[in-house]
Parts: C-alpha cells; structure tokens; sequence
C-alpha cells in the first residue's frame, strides 16, 4: 500500500474518531464556560491525534490519555475511543509494556479526573470512569494489536524464506551455468585463440603479410576469453560475503584510480536508506560501467554521480573517451545486464555517446520508502 493512501487512511479514521467524540460530547448539557470550551477542543484533539499514530505509536498514545483525563476533568462523560485506537496502535508497533503501563495509568487517573470534576461524588466517579475506559475493551484492543503483530511477522518470516529459498534455486542454477560454460566453451575458445596466435606468429617470422582476418580472428579470441572469464568470475562469486552497495561505490572510484584513470565520485541530496536491489543495482552499474571505460573508452577521466532523490536514485557515469554519436558502440553482455536489473526494478536506464564526446551511463532508480 502507498504512503499517501495509508495517510488518507488515517485521517480519515482520525477526522472520524474526532468527529464522533465531539457529537457525543455535544449530546451532553454544558454551559458555555472555559472548562466546557477545553473539554470540546480536548475531544477534538484526541481524534485527530491518531492521525500520526502509525509515525509515533508512544506519543499519541500519551496524547490520548491525556486528552481524556482532561476532558472527563472537565465534566464530559465521554468513552475513551481514541485512547483505545492508540493502545491497538502501540501493541502492534511492539511497544507492549508502555501500553500496559499507560493503561494502568489512564484506569488510575480517570476516577480522579471525574473526581476533579466536582460533578459526581466517589461511587458516581468510579462508576463514570468504567464507562470511559471498560477493562474489556482495552484488553481486545491491545489483543487485537498484538494478534496482528504477530500475524505480521509470521509473513515476514514466510517471505523471508521464500526469498531464501528462491535465492538458493539461483544460486545452484548460476553455478551449473558456470561449469557447462567452463566445460564446453572455455577449451573451444582457448583453441581458436592459440591456433589464431600462432598462425599469426608464423606468418610474422615468415616475413609474410597477415590477414586482416586472421587479425581480428586473434583479437576476437583475446577479448572472447576476457568476456568469458569476467563472466565465470560473476557466476561464481560468493554470496556468502556481505553484498556491495552504495556504501562500497567509494572503492570501485580508488580502484579505478589505481589504474590511471582519473575518476571522481559526487554525492548529492540527502542520503537516505534505500532497498537492497536498488542498493545492489546501483553498485553493478557504477561497476560495470567503469570496468567498460577501462577496457574500451580509452578514456582519461570519469565520473560518477550518486543523486538521492526522494523517491529516485539516480546514478550516472560519465567519461571522456572515444565514443563520438556517429559512432554508438554495439551494446555488450554487461550493458544489457545493466539494463534488464534496472527495468526489473521498474527503473530507467540511458546509455549512449555525449554530444561533446565520451559516453554516458543514466540510471534511474524507484525508491520505495513507504512504511
């Protein structure tokens, strides 16, 4: 469920609950005189403070309690709903003993407050706060708000698992892929790329021309087995190990720069917590794309640019390398990896030549915040 249908939600339920204390209050006989006056705006207050219930659980449940102690002091002989809707809300937030304390409090103090009143004498005042706050109501509020709870992180835990299991299924099919890989095409290509290597060696001490084909048949070898190996080394990686984020971009920067290539990191807008594949993804492609401008811009400066936005992450890699706009290169195996994590998060990737020259990598990334 979105943020502002949850919030409609609660003020509804809020706008809903205060409305409903006032009229009750409204039923009743009371001048005009400053302590009727509190009790309407107390009424009022404590209805519309469930609004933020979901926010701050302790706070309101305190804002209620007080509200109608104050307004049973001031002669409103009204139930205390809201402090009810609260004492669920905290239950269900985990805040199970300063629920049971606050509840021990408010059947303590509002005897007193209908005392305070000078409206009824001990037995009618007791008598009142019993129909202000009956004990049974307040233990099914809070049962109810615990019953959910639970019931919460029971499929919390069930979709933890399927996750988990899930993720164990891919992990044993990405390894099977890496050894059929290894198996069939490893020794294939190692055979073309040394059979191309030395009939180019030949030819050379022959001091016979090579083809051009026979050229581009070893340089297709080479990068066919850098590809391979990348790949391999991806398949096989170790999910054991703690998963690299955002916090880890920092060090794909350093490395880069240990290999000469003068690349910077900019962060902007206020960091903030965001999912874990979008936290991973952002990572692959700051990654990705510098691992390309090293092997194929001939670049001499990058950059990387991490926005956080409020409801998007935007990550972008520039460089000033080769790639010109006439001259858009065919996009590799890492680049749609790139582009099928990004669309899979309902994101937005660009990859193509700068108009000044270079190329550029813009990643747009959903953050769902919602509680």
């Amino acid at each position: 469920m979105s943020r502002g249908r949850i919030s409609v939600i609660d003020w509804t339920i809020a706008v809903g609950v205060a409305a409903t204390l006032l009229v009750t209050g409204l039923s009743g006989q009371h001048p005009a005189t400053y302590p009727a006056l509190l009790g309407y705006v107390l009424l009022t207050a404590g209805g519309l403070g469930l609004a933020a219930r979901r926010r701050a659980p302790v706070p309101v449940l305190a804002v209620t309690g007080l509200c109608a102690v104050g307004y049973q002091a001031a002669g409103f002989d009204v139930p205390a709903v809201a402090f009810l809707f609260a004492v669920y809300a905290a239950v269900r937030a985990g805040h199970r003993a300063i629920t049971v304390a606050a509840s021990v409090t408010m059947l303590v103090l509002l005897p007193l407050a209908a005392l305070a009143s000078g409206l009824h004498d001990t037995g009618e005042a007791f008598a009142q706060a019993r129909g202000a706050l009956e004990l049974a109501w307040l233990v099914a509020a809070g049962a109810a708000g615990e019953a959910l709870r639970q019931a919460e992180r029971r499929a919390e835990e069930a979709e933890r698992t399927r996750e988990e299991t899930a993720r164990r299924r891919a992990d044993e099919e990405r390894l099977r892929i890496a050894r059929e890989l290894h198996d069939s095409l490893t020794h294939q290509i190692s055979i073309i790329k040394v059979q191309a290597e030395v009939a180019v060696h030949v030819a050379r001490k022959r001091g016979e021309q090579v083809p051009d084909a026979l050229l581009a048949i070893q340089e297709a070898g080479r990068e066919a087995t850098r590809e391979l190996r990348a790949t391999l080394e991806a398949l096989r990686e170790d999910d054991t190990a703690p998963p690299r984020g955002l916090d880890h971009v920092a060090e794909l920067v350093e490395r880069a720069r240990a290999t000469g290539l003068d690349a910077t990191l900019t962060i902007e807008g206020q960091r903030h917590d965001v999912p874990a594949a979008v936290d991973r993804t952002a990572y692959r492609i700051v990654q990705e794309s510098l691992t390309n401008i090293a092997r194929h811009a001939a670049a001499a400066t990058a950059s990387v640019r991490i926005d956080y936005r409020p409801d998007i992450l935007a990550v972008r890699v520039d460089d000033d390398g080769k790639a010109t706009p006439g001259t858009a290169p065919v996009p590799g195996v890492g680049l749609l990896g790139m582009r099928e994590r990004v669309t899979a998060l309902g994101g937005r990737l660009r990859a193509a030549p700068r108009g000044e020259g270079g190329f550029s990598v813009q990643a747009e990334l959903p953050v769902d915040r919602t509680s």
